[in-house]
């Protein structure tokens, strides 16, 4: 068997889509498990879709990801280039579909725009209304095919395809698939603009450049005999189709931009980490046989099985992803989670108190980074709030005796010279023990009035020793006030 080569093939429009990150993710284990080489291919042969820094999204993209490509417009192999447009500058398009038409698998076809709209529609057998071409310019003599192009009149070439009988192809996620001939159109093969079709170029490029094992998404099926009617016509052999299944939102529609997290920097910028984008991406579609959910990208290369994918639709689940970032956030080495929380931390309170000191406080208590801001806001300044915030049935506190007790507190706080979260609490339970009272008890209100919120990162005496002494005294003094002006 000959060495497994696979690629990613982007077009520069825009923003990696989620699908596209798991085409290519799925591309670079089925490489990667098989110690085989990954590639990466510009298609740019829609120049009206081309939008400017979309290259730079896709360099970027794989970087962020560990995808590294072993070939590339950056690294040559010997088989570039590996940008369309620069392939099709030398002419090694029209050359392979002058070919086929020579060989009689391919015409030039010079309908206008009107006459190719007034062809009618026909139903295929699964119900879809399609607009099959009526092959009129197959039946063009030569002299008029001359006559046409001295003339210089705009034509495109399409492939000739049969029209009856059926079409049978295989791909090794939905096995044998059958088509009827008659549904299969005269795709176009060289547009009237000189450049190849995405589907001819994708072709002719996975033959030259050995690609064993094409990976896309499930939308592709249905141009699959067509593709293998240009291997078939080439005499080339035809690769391992892995079409990945469809990728839906959670009223199972396909996921599109609307929905507002269907690229990759889409998340990146909602506040999740790239390694916990790749392993959710990862499972969208594929199943390992143990089930096991949490995987670094090394693990996935060791236990990818492309056979092991679904052929029913996957959900993205937002909540499911957010649960598998935040195992990453708890897991993060320490300094690393800081540096990346870090400029989150700094957009609400700046450098006021100690970032260190607060990243210990939030690591195991979010899930993306963009649940920073109501986890610390409080930091900058206590919200306005309810004074029955300070009754806790499990702690057996209310409004009137908390009060009493921030009161009688109050001068331990104000003795206390050592404001660390230790000494704090050692403090505060030699006080409890003096009043007889449980620990959560003088907790309660104490973190009541220094937060003026219900849940926080951290006790009364963490915060207390992020706020330092000064702050946190003015803070219950403040909670004092307003529990008297009730």
């Amino acid at each position: 068997m000959s060495k497994v080569r696979t690629r990613f093939a982007p077009s520069p429009t825009g923003r990696m889509h989620v699908g596209n990150l798991r085409t290519a993710l799925y591309a670079y284990l089925i490489a990667k498990h098989e110690d085989g080489d990954f590639m990466l291919r510009i298609e740019d042969t829609d120049q009206e879709r081309f939008v400017e820094g979309a290259l730079e999204i896709i360099y970027r993209t794989l970087e962020k990801t560990g995808l590294n490509h072993d070939e590339g417009p950056d690294k040559d192999g010997g088989v570039g280039p590996y940008v369309q447009s620069e392939r099709n500058a030398s002419g090694l398009y029209l050359k392979y579909a002058k070919q086929l038409i020579e060989q009689g698998d391919a015409y030039y076809c010079f309908c206008d725009k009107e006459r190719l709209e007034s062809l009618r529609s026909t139903v295929s057998e699964s119900g879809t209304e399609i607009v099959v071409y009526d092959k009129h310019c197959l039946h063009l003599s030569k002299e008029e095919i001359q006559a046409n192009l001295d003339a210089g009149k705009p034509y495109v070439i399409r492939i000739n395809m049969p029209t009856e009988g059926t079409t049978t192809f295989h791909d090794d996620i939905y096995g044998d698939i059958t088509v009827p001939n008659a549904e299969l159109d005269d795709m176009i093969l060289i547009k009237s603009d000189g450049y190849p079709t995405y589907n001819f170029a994708n072709v002719v490029d996975d033959h030259l450049m050995g690609i064993t094992h094409v990976v896309r998404g499930n939308e592709y099926l249905s141009s699959a005999p067509k593709y293998n009617r240009l291997y078939e016509a080439f005499g080339w052999d035809v690769p391992t189709y892995v079409h990945c299944p469809l990728i839906t939102d959670e009223t199972h529609k396909k996921l599109s931009k609307r929905c507002g997290h269907s690229s990759y920097e889409d998340l990146l910028e909602q506040g999740f980490v790239s390694e916990a984008i790749v392993n959710y991406v990862a499972l969208l579609g594929w199943c390992p046989e143990d089930n096991q959910e949490i995987f670094s990208l090394k693990e996935l290369v060791e236990a990818f099985d492309y056979r092991h994918m679904s052929k029913s639709p996957a959900v993205f689940d937002v909540v499911k992803l957010r649960w598998m970032n935040s195992e990453y956030l708890k897991a993060m080495e320490e300094e690393k989670f800081f540096q990346l929380a870090k400029p989150y931390m700094e957009e609400v309170i700046g450098a006021k108190y100690d970032l260190h000191k607060i990243a210990k406080l939030i690591k195991t208590r979010i899930e993306t980074f963009l649940e920073i801001r109501e986890q610390i806001d409080f930091f900058e300044a206590v919200p306005e709030y309810d004074t029955d915030l300070y009754c806790h049935k499990k702690m057996k506190t209310n409004e009137d005796n908390s009060l009493e007790l921030l009161r009688d507190v109050l001068p331990v706080l104000e003795m206390q010279e050592d404001f660390s979260n230790d000494a704090l609490f050692e403090a505060l339970k030699q006080y409890a023990a003096k009043i007889e009272k449980k620990i959560g008890y003088v907790m309660w209100p104490i973190r009541t009035a220094v937060s003026g919120k219900q849940n926080t990162p951290g006790g009364a005496t963490e915060i207390m020793d992020v706020l330092g002494k000064e702050e946190s005294l003015v803070r219950i003094r403040a909670g004092i006030e307003k529990l008297e002006a009730r």
